[in-house]
């Protein structure tokens, strides 16, 4: 009897969640394999460091699809199961425990890991990471206790958690090696408004600063920072950035370049197998470089599209890229991409803990940072996909109303 088509998913988060979801939503009637390693079906991280840790999001609302829509859909999710190797030559998944699983398609969608902080200390008991809802859980009993936490990276993660934890009533100190917590990924604005937010709500922020041993017996009692000043300390959280989990592709022979590399359409340098989420770093047509996302919006995106990929059905995968965060009362979104930028022009007071800076190059806006602006970011969104260009003078002007700027533009 002949073997029935099969398409293998090798991660069961976010992406590889919507990418089966897309297959069966797209009318594809063979097997659907879906490998985790966590013992959960696909859920969605963003909460973890933000509601779910805050307890304002109960735990069944992260997951994407209940128990019975993966029977009822004839997705056969394997949670609990590890991905050891992959044969591209037979075509075949291997897997710490049971039989190989054959394929006609693949998707690679392991995902990322937190990076580890190479210092003295860092084995201790009470150093911790934050990726899996395993780890949320911990950190919400452990913010019971209103220890005090040591936070190394001022990042999303970092900076989310730090705001979590201060609202759990946890003293807080948060070190960010560069100017300020979240400048890095979202620009010199961004870092001024997380820097006022931390410090009103108490948090000992320290820029230019990191840490350089953890001290403890069994488990961790202080921190030794890298301006040597001892700081006491119970729980440290890790957050020094994430690393694409490409062992998989490199041990197939995939190519790999800050990621999976895939084109436009999600296709790995191996025909049949695919990449997509916070693993793959894609050629964007729209940028004209490679890039990589960690973040919800793409792997979500992502997964939608290399399914329909798998199906030859696929368009150029050319999103404008959007990322958010949660602190406190405070919401940050940006859209676009600000490499190439030549300046930044504000909309809007940013003292009122409302308002706008556009990253333009030449007249042309490429990127928004919106602080608790949520309609202009929408139009702002439009506006770099049409490759808008506009006066700076007028788009600080707030009495402008942006969606003429769009039409104009």
């Amino acid at each position: 009897m002949a073997r029935r088509p099969t398409i293998v998913i090798v991660g069961a988060g976010l992406a590889g969640g919507r990418a089966a979801e897309t297959l069966r939503q797209e009318g594809y009637d063979g097997r659907v394999v879906l490998i985790g390693e966590e013992a959960e079906r696909p859920y969605e991280r963003p909460p973890l460091s933000k509601a779910y840790l805050e307890r304002r999001v109960a735990r069944e609302r992260l997951f994407l699809r209940p128990p019975a829509y993966y029977r009822e859909q004839a997705i056969s999710l394997r949670p609990g199961t590890r991905a050891t190797a992959v044969d591209p030559g037979l075509r075949r998944v291997l897997l710490e425990r049971g039989r190989p699983i054959g394929y006609d398609r693949l998707l690679l969608a392991p995902g990322s890991r937190p990076r580890p902080l190479p210092i003295p200390g860092a084995s201790l008991d009470g150093v911790v990471t934050l990726r899996t809802l395993e780890d949320a859980d911990r950190l919400r009993i452990a913010f019971d206790a209103a220890p005090r936490v040591a936070i190394v990276g001022g990042g999303f993660i970092g900076s989310e958690v730090a705001a979590a934890a201060r609202q759990a009533g946890c003293p807080v100190t948060l070190f960010e090696l560069g100017t300020a917590p979240l400048a890095q990924a979202l620009g010199a604005a961004a870092g001024a408004v997380t820097t006022r937010l931390h410090r009103e709500h108490g948090v000992d922020l320290r820029t230019g600063e990191t840490v350089a041993s953890i001290h403890g017996t069994a488990r961790v009692e202080a921190v030794v920072t890298s301006r040597d000043r001892l700081v006491d300390a119970d729980l440290v959280l890790v957050a020094v950035g994430a690393a694409p989990r490409t062992e998989l592709a490199q041990a197939a022979g995939l190519a790999v370049a800050d990621g999976i590399a895939v084109d436009a359409l999600c296709q790995t340098s191996a025909p049949d197998i695919f990449a997509a989420g916070d693993v793959a770093g894609w050629w964007h047509p729209g940028l004209g470089r490679r890039l990589r996302v960690e973040h919800f919006d793409n792997a979500q995106n992502q997964g939608v599209a290399a399914a329909r990929a798998m199906l030859g059905r696929g368009t150029p995968y050319a999103p404008v890229p959007y990322v958010w965060s949660e602190q406190y009362d405070t919401t940050l979104q940006f859209v676009g991409d600000a490499v190439g930028a030549d300046r930044v022009v504000t909309r809007g007071d940013p003292d009122s803990g409302a308002f706008c800076a556009f990253s333009l190059a030449g007249p042309r806006v490429i990127g928004c940072l919106a602080v608790n602006r949520f309609k202009d970011l929408a139009v702002a969104r439009r506006l770099i996909a049409a490759g808008g260009r506009v006066a700076a003078s007028v788009l600080a002007d707030p009495s402008a109303n942006l969606r003429d700027l769009l039409r104009a533009g």
